[in-house]
C-alpha cells in the first residue's frame, strides 16, 4: 500500500487543496487543515474562549451544497488564502484579519440557501483543527473501496466527494474499516486508527458543480448496510509524509 493523494481543507467544508507532502505532528491535525470555520448566525460557540464545538454550529456542505464546488490554495508564509468556485469571482484573503473575514463572509452568502441559518462569523480555535471529530484526526480513505462505490453507483464517484486528508491505493476494498485500534505507519508517521468516517449528504453533491447528482448515501446502505466511508486515526507519531511513501499497519 502507498500514499497516493493528500489533501488539506483550510476552511471547514469551504474548499480543499492538493499537497505533495506534508508533516504531521503528534496529537494534532494535519497543519492548515479545517483551520477555520464559518460559524452560521444560529451557532452555539464561545467566542471568549474557543474550543472545538460540532459541525451543527457552522455552514457546510450538507445544508449549503454549492460549498462543495469551493477550491482552496493557502499560502503560508503570508496566511494568504485564495479561494475559487465556478460561481463566484476569485476571492484572496487573510483569514485571520477582520475586514478580510468580514469579505469571505459576504462571498459565501450567495452559495447558502435562504431558508438555512446564514453564515455569520469565521471561527478559530488556536492549535486545534476543526475537524468533525472531538478529537484531532487526520482522515484515511481507500481508492479500492472508492472504485467499489463507484461500481455500485454506475458512474465514477469523485475522492472529493468525500473531502478525506490521507488517500491510499493497493489495499483491499473496505480493509481500512477493519483497522479500529491498529497503529498504521505511513512515510514516517505514526497512527492510531480510531473510529469509521459515517458519511453525510454532503458526498451526494459534485465537487466540480456543486450540485446535487448522486445518492451516495444510499448506494453505502443498499450495497454494504452502512454509511462509513473511510477512517479517522490521531497521530502517535511524528513524521513527513510524501506522495508515493509506503503504508503499513
Amino acid at each position: 500500500m502507498q500514499v497516493a493523494h493528500l489533501w488539506r481543507h483550510p476552511i471547514k467544508s469551504h474548499g480543499r487543496e492538493a499537497l505533495s507532502a506534508v508533516t504531521l505532528t503528534k496529537g494534532k491535525t494535519m497543519p492548515f487543515d479545517r483551520a477555520w470555520a464559518i460559524a452560521h448566525e444560529a451557532a452555539k460557540l464561545d467566542w471568549d474562549n474557543p474550543e472545538w464545538a460540532p459541525c451543527a454550529n457552522f455552514s457546510r456542505g450538507s445544508k449549503a451544497p454549492s460549498l462543495m464546488a469551493i477550491n482552496a490554495e493557502l499560502d503560508e508564509p503570508t496566511n494568504t488564502l485564495t479561494l475559487t468556485h465556478p460561481g463566484r469571482p476569485k476571492l484572496t484573503i487573510n483569514p485571520d484579519i477582520d475586514t478580510d473575514a468580514a469579505r469571505l463572509i459576504e462571498w459565501i452568502k450567495p452559495l447558502c440557501p435562504t431558508d438555512r441559518a446564514q453564515p455569520a462569523k469565521l471561527f478559530k480555535v488556536p492549535g486545534r483543527g476543526l475537524t468533525d471529530s472531538d478529537f484531532p484526526s487526520v482522515s484515511i480513505n481507500s481508492f479500492s473501496s472508492l472504485a467499489d462505490v463507484s461500481q455500485k453507483a454506475g458512474t465514477q464517484v469523485s475522492e472529493l466527494r468525500f473531502r478525506g486528508n490521507l488517500w491510499i491505493e493497493g489495499a483491499q476494498p473496505w480493509a481500512e474499516l477493519d483497522w479500529i485500534g491498529q497503529e498504521v505507519q505511513i512515510g514516517q508517521a505514526r497512527l492510531r486508527v480510531i473510529e469509521r468516517t459515517e458519511r453525510c449528504a454532503a458526498t451526494s453533491s459534485n465537487p466540480e458543480t456543486g450540485k446535487i447528482d448522486l445518492d451516495t448515501l444510499k448506494v453505502l446502505r443498499d450495497n454494504w448496510g452502512h454509511q462509513d466511508f473511510g477512517v479517522r486515526a490521531e497521530v502517535i507519531e511524528s513524521g513527513e509524509i510524501k506522495i508515493g511513501d509506503q503504508v503499513s499497519l
